[in-house]
């Protein structure tokens, strides 16, 4: 995975990232040598520990200050990775709902990753359960934006009931509804096996993310880049034609998704980029960042799918195209036989066995599209994918 990945003014204001959260919300010094340890505790609550874990975990000064220092900068680090992919198409005056946002999270992704929005008015509802969190995003994007922001942001106190389904706040049809790392903290808690629970978790949370929206609007989510996240994403997929919506990124066709349970939709990238500060501070809490990994899912609002094209798609022949069908690059790299590499891929067609030479399968980046040559309909034994050249 080739670094290199971010633009030179989103890595100079990344790399300012930890002494701008130190300036902007300073530990006392008796505290300090308690931050890794704080950091890791938070980390074991946000996994294996979710058992221990309470809805207002934020609202403990030493957990949100773990946050705040590390995993907010992670977030934004990540997020800056994705949304130069995004064909975002963001208007004067637009809405923007962000559910489960905490620290103003996506907000300030979008003004670092985003420098061509900042001129633009645009208005946000930041909605989380935690004022604590709430109160530190509004400081942060303040102390970010220098204060100069045209934006109009909102904080909005509110728990929400992803079960459910419901949300009691009052906000505009948005232009584009975001929730970043928020339905794991839900679907977490179903089991692996139970793929009717996580089915109706998407569903609910399809449910959700459209009653946000406008009639045109992107909807967005972001997740770990876990098997039970990629899963997850997939039913939330699964669920959009009911709603009026279509698959927009990263997907590269409306047809049903390919995946199996095996193998799940997520992307990678190295993090040579990240800044030293954050890198010392992750290894000083046992919790080293080779790499960063997410699933994502980016909807558009239109017409709903009819029942006569649904057919349509899922009849076609699946026979591959010699050229010119566009593939999403979707795993790691991996070795295979004859001292080739590969990748696992996603197109109209179905899953893609991209293969090459060790050095142009590193070089073809996780999220990239490529037009890779297909060996006349042939596929993997193992995977059953189609097999295809990166040229």
């Amino acid at each position: 995975m080739p670094s290199g990945t971010l633009p030179p003014e989103t890595r100079n204001i990344l790399d300012t990232l930890p002494s701008l959260i130190k300036k902007t919300f300073p530990i006392p010094g008796k505290f300090r040598s308690a931050l890794p340890s704080d950091i890791a505790e938070l980390s074991r609550l946000l996994t294996n520990g979710r058992g221990d874990r309470t809805l207002s975990y934020l609202g403990r000064p030493n957990l949100l200050s773990a946050y705040l220092h590390y995993f907010l900068p992670w977030n934004l680090y990540r997020l800056c990775l994705l949304i130069p992919h995004l064909d975002l198409c963001l208007s004067p005056q637009d809405t923007i709902t962000d559910i489960g946002c905490g620290p103003l999270t996506f907000a300030s992704a979008l003004w670092i990753a985003r420098p061509d929005l900042r001129n633009i008015p645009l208005e946000f509802f930041c909605i989380d359960r935690s004022s604590p969190a709430l109160e530190a995003g509004k400081k942060f994007f303040a102390a970010l934006s220098e204060g100069k922001s045209i934006w109009n942001i909102h904080p909005v106190r509110e728990d929400i009931d992803f079960r459910q389904s419901k949300i009691t706040c009052k906000v505009k049809p948005a232009s584009l509804v975001c929730a970043v790392n928020v339905f794991n903290e839900t679907y977490e808690t179903i089991s692996h096996n139970n793929v009717d629970g996580l089915k109706r978790m998407a569903a609910n949370a399809a449910h959700l993310l459209r009653g946000l929206s406008s009639d045109n609007a992107f909807i967005l989510t972001v997740e770990p880049g876990v098997p039970q996240s990629g899963h997850f994403i997939s039913f939330l997929r699964e669920s959009l034609p009911e709603h009026g919506l279509t698959p927009a990124s990263p997907c590269t066709h409306t047809d049903p998704c390919p995946l199996t349970k095996k193998r799940w939709c997520h992307f990678a990238f190295e993090t040579p980029d990240a800044p030293k500060e954050l890198m010392r501070l992750s290894t000083a809490a046992g919790l080293p960042k080779e790499r960063l990994v997410f699933s994502f899912l980016l909807a558009r609002a239109g017409e709903k799918t009819s029942t006569a094209k649904t057919k349509a798609a899922e009849s076609r022949v699946s026979a591959a195209k010699t050229k010119g069908e566009k593939t999403r690059v979707i795993s790691d790299p991996f070795p295979l036989p004859d001292k080739l590499y590969g990748r696992y891929g996603c197109c109209s067609q179905g899953l893609v066995l991209l293969t090459g030479a060790k050095s142009r399968i590193e070089r073809t980046a996780s999220l990239s599209l490529v037009t890779p040559v297909f060996a006349a309909g042939q596929r993997d034994k193992k995977s059953g994918a189609l097999i295809a050249e990166v040229l």
